[in-house]
């Protein structure tokens, strides 16, 4: 009988010798985990704050900054011109500036030329207008006469306005050697107005993108806000500067038919006041009617009167500044002149820019909360 074979080695193993195939070892990284609503809300006020920091720092020269903004909305039609006919965009945005700067530095020297050069040789002439024996002089002590019951001496203010003129003649040329040396601010806000031309011309468009993916809006709706913006923007700050342009010619073309001295000096002071609506040139052409009337020109001093409240201040403030304003946009009459009047008594001067440009962005903004609670209204009532 043979002897039994030995058992195959080969053969299965036992169940409790039986090994899992190890796997090969992998770096194996940890999960990111979920980001928790904490966190977000975190970055939230990090951003807003970074925001407030940015507005903070740059706050001395936001001015300069928001006249910038404005400016290259303004030019912006130049360079899209420029940038068709193959120039560069670096080419097209320098150019853009150096045109706007000159016109700018333009306007405001011969502004501040005609003020202080006419202006120190008028108050000249009113010193000698007031000197004792002067038919003006005279004139005046004999309508201060009719004063006297109210307290008023007929000596005392001849003397006055002769100390004023003196006084004004003095620091007209104070303003020149202040204007002749330009102060550092001055210089500094100007820096900064062209700087931010040239920054918005040419990243305008990467701007505005990267609104929209910041904003928690809808795209289109940023487009829209920022559409807003710009075409206010560019029609306020045109219609401010064409309206003080409008109104300083219209006076200057008053005073030249009444007959009163200096026309182009008061024609630009009309322009300077007219930056304060509807009262701001009652500030130069009413003394004028006024004078007139006083030096027995009653006539041409009543004309001078009604010229200034109706074409100066009437037409001007009441037709062309809200057409120039308004233009462009939606905004009601009404609102633009709450925003005018409103943002003057608000901010300031600057608030006939800051004003409109608030009140667009406003009105804006329940325009397109008013589209998307009736575009949701609509979607309920379709599924019902």
């Amino acid at each position: 009988m043979a002897d039994p074979s030995p058992p195959d080695s080969s053969g299965p193993l036992p169940s409790s010798e039986m090994r899992a195939p190890e796997p090969p070892p992998t770096a194996v990284l940890p999960a990111a985990p979920p980001e928790p609503a904490r966190e977000r809300r975190a970055l939230a006020a990090l951003a807003i704050a970074a925001v407030a920091a940015m507005v903070w720092i740059t706050h001395p020269v936001g001015i300069g900054i928001l006249l910038g903004t404005l400016n290259a909305f303004t030019m912006q039609p130049f360079y899209e011109r420029m940038r068709a006919r193959g120039r560069r965009p670096a080419v097209a945005a320098a150019v853009a500036v150096a045109l706007s700067s000159i016109v700018i530095v333009a306007v405001l020297a011969g502004i501040s030329s005609l003020l202080v050069g006419r202006g120190v040789g008028l108050a000249g002439a009113l010193i000698a207008a007031l000197s004792p024996g002067a038919p003006a002089r005279e004139l005046l002590v004999e309508w201060t006469r009719r004063l006297e019951p109210l307290g008023l001496r007929a000596d005392d203010l001849p003397a006055r306005l002769r100390d004023a003129a003196a006084e004004l003649a003095a620091r007209a040329a104070g303003i020149a050697a202040f204007v002749a040396s330009a102060s550092f601010s001055a210089l500094l806000g100007f820096f900064f107005l062209s700087m931010t031309t040239y920054f918005v011309l040419r990243h305008w468009t990467s701007l505005a993108r990267r609104a929209e993916d910041v904003l928690p809006l809808h795209p289109r709706h940023t487009r829209a806000l920022l559409d807003e913006f710009r075409v206010v923007g560019r029609t306020t700050l045109l219609g401010t500067v064409l309206t003080g342009i409008a109104q300083g010619f219209l006076a200057a073309i008053g005073y030249l038919i009444t007959g009163m001295p200096e026309a182009a000096f008061f024609g630009a002071a009309t322009a300077v006041a007219s930056l304060i609506p509807a009262v701001g040139t009652l500030l130069v052409w009413g003394p004028a009617g006024v004078y007139l009337i006083l030096t027995h020109h009653i006539a041409m001093g009543i004309v001078e009167l009604a010229w200034g409240a109706l074409v100066v201040g009437g037409v001007s403030d009441y037709v062309i500044r809200p057409r120039l304003v308004g233009r462009g946009s939606s905004m009601p009459a009404l609102f633009t002149f709450g925003a005018l009047f409103g943002g003057v008594e608000t901010f300031g001067l600057i608030g006939l820019l800051l004003g409109p440009l608030v009140m667009a962005l406003a009105i804006s903004t329940l325009r397109i909360y008013v589209a998307e609670t009736k575009g949701r209204r609509t979607d309920g009532e379709a599924r019902r």
